[in-house]
């Protein structure tokens, strides 16, 4: 029999499934394979729609009937030839899932450690004592751990803004600078480790999906080591420090700027994040500019109080931190605003995820407490014939108050929000539970700019009721980072971290 010299042609795809280039009958390339391999099936409801079901996959258009599409068959990863088993995408207690892609995603760039906590665990549990070794723990050391210091750091700043603080308040916020830098110096020092234990690793926590968004805690910790310097050291000196810690001022501002654009650039260039694993922790990189700021109206109240703004350049600190906090919040507005279409397109996040949600609150906290701040000191940072008119420094005063009252509304609404999406956590009859992660910090760090924004306004428009409704948010926050950090070492003492 004659061979069949028809030209092939590839089948086509089923109905219901789009065909995608370099899938099945496209190619065999890795590249290829990945693509087919990261679509998702979809389930629809009686009514045509569905929320993401617990693999995150993506729900059917509206317009889709009921049972209008034919089962998909689950799709297969691809595996390199020669490959033993396929890649392991469980998640392991030690591992943080806020950003973990399930196995039904795929569209993760991988751990960013040639060996991942599930096989260190499971290697463990295999063996008779049934221990994972120091070294293995340090080896996965990440960059989420630099949220405890943004914490501890954002406490001491809330401590020292209360109106009513008595001495003894104000030690037990040099306890909190000095454990703050502690813990600094600890975190700097382990992942320095975990990076000479596995060569690469520092560049791949880059592209690591899940790590890459929190690289900037390393910097947003510094400054709050360096807004708490100003309050507890600068202040409380003779003034010699100011000129130093101008040049930190400006250093960080440039550094703020540089890694945040970097981050993003990087996470665009490497990353595809799908809009149902959507948080306002996509808002961590442009968080290093929130701060600038803050630090700019300590560091002038600081050279105020010590009788040394002859060494300060006031302008120049204020107009560069009122452009690049400005810089920030846009930035953060908008990736907010694409979080709330997340919302009415897929519900709350997930339990893993719920920390997350109170980051929102820190773009509009930090910025309204630093315009006032800065509203405050405008007699001092500027001369009095500003523009030509002795009226200028008011206006501007005022335009701050006004601006920061606005932005403290939206930081309010968000926060209860967050604090609404934790309510089923109190019911009675809830069976889930929230994984601890070290993103639970998140619950203290963006609610202290809340309460610093709270004492600034109370004291811009001399209200008690804000100062006192400031000390009752400040104790809840102290509370809740005194539960999170021992629940932190109860995890760490059972190897659940």
């Amino acid at each position: 029999m004659a061979a069949d010299r028809r030209p092939r042609v590839a089948a086509a795809a089923p109905p219901g499934r789009r065909s995608i280039p370099g899938g099945p009958g496209h190619g065999h390339g890795p590249a290829s394979v990945s693509a087919y391999s990261s679509t998702t099936t979809t389930t629809t409801a009686a009514g045509g729609y569905e929320s993401p079901d617990e693999n995150n996959n993506h729900m059917p258009p509206l317009h889709a009937l009921p049972h209008s599409h034919p089962p998909r068959p689950k799709p297969v990863p691809w595996q390199p030839h020669g490959s033993a088993s396929a890649p392991h995408l469980g998640r392991g207690p030690g591992r943080d899932p806020e950003f973990e892609l399930e196995a039904a995603g795929g569209t993760g760039t991988g751990n960013s450690s040639p060996r991942s906590l599930d096989d260190v665990l499971q290697r463990s549990q295999k063996l008779k004592t049934g221990k994972t070794s120091i070294g293995d723990r340090i080896a996965e050391f990440r960059w989420t751990w630099f949220t405890m210091t943004m914490a501890t750091g954002g406490i001491a700043n809330v401590l020292h803004t209360l109106p009513y603080n008595p001495a003894w308040l104000n030690g037990i916020g040099l306890a909190f600078y000095f454990l703050n830098l502690c813990l600094f110096i600890l975190n700097t020092v382990l992942i320095s480790i975990r990076f000479r234990l596995r060569p690469g690793s520092f560049v791949n926590s880059f592209t690591d999906q899940m790590e890459s968004l929190f690289i900037s805690a390393f910097l947003v910790s510094i400054a709050t080591i360096l807004i708490t310097t100003c309050q507890y050291g600068v202040s409380h000196t003779s003034g010699w420090p100011v000129e130093p810690m101008e040049a930190m001022f400006w250093i960080y501002l440039g550094l703020s700027v540089v890694v945040s654009a970097g981050l993003y650039l990087t996470l665009w260039s490497t990353q595809v994040f799908p809009i149902h694993t959507m948080t306002p922790v996509w808002v961590f990189p442009a968080y290093p500019l929130l701060l600038t700021a803050p630090f700019g109206a300590n560091l002038i109240s600081a050279a105020s109080q010590s009788s040394r703004l002859d060494l300060l350049n006031t302008v120049a600190v204020a107009v560069a931190s009122v452009t690049v906090q400005g810089t920030g919040f846009l930035i953060s507005f908008m990736v907010c605003a694409a979080f709330l279409y997340r919302l009415m397109t897929q519900k709350l996040p997930r339990d893993a995820q719920r920390p997350g949600v109170f980051i929102s609150i820190g773009p509009a906290g930090f910025t309204a407490a630093g315009l006032v701040q800065l509203g405050s000191l405008s007699d001092v940072i500027f001369p009095a014939d500003l523009m030509g008119t002795e009226h200028a420094r008011f206006i501007l005063r005022l335009m701050a108050y006004m601006a920061g009252l606005w932005l403290w509304g939206l930081s309010i609404w968000f926060f209860l929000v967050s604090v609404g999406s934790l309510w089923k956590y109190l019911r009675p009859d809830h069976k889930g539970k929230m994984p601890f992660q070290m993103t639970w910090f998140s619950f203290v760090f963006p609610n202290t700019a809340l309460v610093t924004a709270t004492e600034a306004l109370g004291s811009a428009f001399e209200s008690p009721g804000l100062r006192i409704f400031g000390c009752v948010l400040a104790a809840c926050i102290i509370v809740v980072w005194v539960f999170v950090f021992f629940y932190m070492l109860r995890c760490l003492w059972r190897r659940e971290l």
